[in-house]
């Protein structure tokens, strides 16, 4: 039977987990009016440097594969209409100057239906996303006036593994592990079988044969000796 593959598998220790949420800043928020899941991305302060570029990979699948087979069909079902896509809030906080100057040199080589779906906003961008969602599912670094920061310490953190998104995307995968984890075969050992024990009138009549063949030879060795006389 195949292994589990890498993706399917917990990252663990969970201390380890946390260092990856830690430095891979990304988190879903709550839902547009739209009911499309609202996923934020710190791309600015994300430092990718506390573990593995295997954990990396290994998270980011998972958070994919959990959204389209976890977020995305149950508000389709809960909302009687098929939901396919999310919205993304990028913070680029942290981001060199010219990082953001090649974003604005590349949006306009984009096609037209993608460059649609991209939008630079201002400081926070609070007031604009407020149009498209409640205040309640806004990432905590939009929740301010001024420009937010990833590491934000206010509560709702969606980017920590303390958030509830992050809490049943890894109990999921956990749960997933065990359903997926191959059937080991059964070990087979030696096995030890005891006789049952001759019955002791047995062993007796099996001493009393050997005494006794014991005294014909004696017997005989005498009888040899006289007749050497």
């Amino acid at each position: 039977m195949d292994a589990v593959s890498s993706s399917q598998k917990p990252i663990v220790p969970t201390e380890l987990y946390r260092a990856v949420r830690d430095s891979q800043l990304i988190g879903m928020s709550g839902y547009s009016r739209e009911s499309l899941p609202v996923f934020a991305v710190g791309v600015g302060l994300s430092t990718f440097d506390k573990a593995s570029v295997h954990c990396y990979v290994q998270s980011h699948i998972q958070i994919n594969e959990y959204r389209d087979r976890v977020i995305l069909p149950s508000a389709s079902a809960k909302h009687g209409r098929p939901i396919t896509t999310c919205v993304k809030v990028l913070d680029m906080t942290g981001l060199k100057l010219s990082a953001l100057s090649q974003i604005k040199v590349v949006k306009p080589l984009l096609q037209e239906r993608t460059r649609k779906k991209i939008q630079v906003l201002q400081g926070s961008g609070r007031d604009e996303l407020l149009k498209i969602m409640d205040f309640e599912s806004l990432p905590h670094f939009c929740r301010r006036e001024d420009s937010g920061s990833s590491r934000s310490s206010e509560n709702k953190n969606c980017f920590s593994l303390d958030h509830p998104f992050h809490q049943q995307l890894y109990n999921y995968i956990k749960q997933q592990s065990l359903i997926s984890e191959p059937i080991q075969p059964v070990k087979q050992g030696s096995f030890h079988v005891d006789l049952p024990e001759p019955a002791a009138e047995g062993t007796e009549i099996a001493k009393t044969i050997e005494s006794e063949l014991h005294k014909i030879e004696n017997r005989n060795g005498l009888t040899q000796s006289l007749d050497d006389v």
